[in-house]
């Protein structure tokens, strides 16, 4: 087994990790901003916020499929060994 290499993809699930958890704190940014439209309504900004709350919910959900298939590629070359 090549320890470098694991070390290398380990760092980098952890990274991945990171993002996740960085889209999370975005999602809850924006969802602070659209609970203080519902008292001063601003239909562009609802429009922008909802689509940015989107496409952060969807890079959540891209992130946590390519650890899933990390995490296998990780385990895969740990039990090699």
């Amino acid at each position: 087994m090549d320890q470098e290499k694991l070390d290398h993809m380990r760092s980098t699930l952890n990274r991945l990790e990171d993002i996740k958890n960085t889209q999370s704190s975005i999602i809850d940014k924006i969802n602070h901003v659209i609970t203080d439209l519902f008292q001063h309504p601003d239909k562009n900004l609802e429009k922008v916020m909802e689509d940015a709350h989107q496409k952060a919910s969807d890079n959540i959900d891209a992130i946590r499929e390519a650890m899933e298939e990390y995490e296998m590629a990780i385990n895969k070359m740990e039990n090699q060994a």
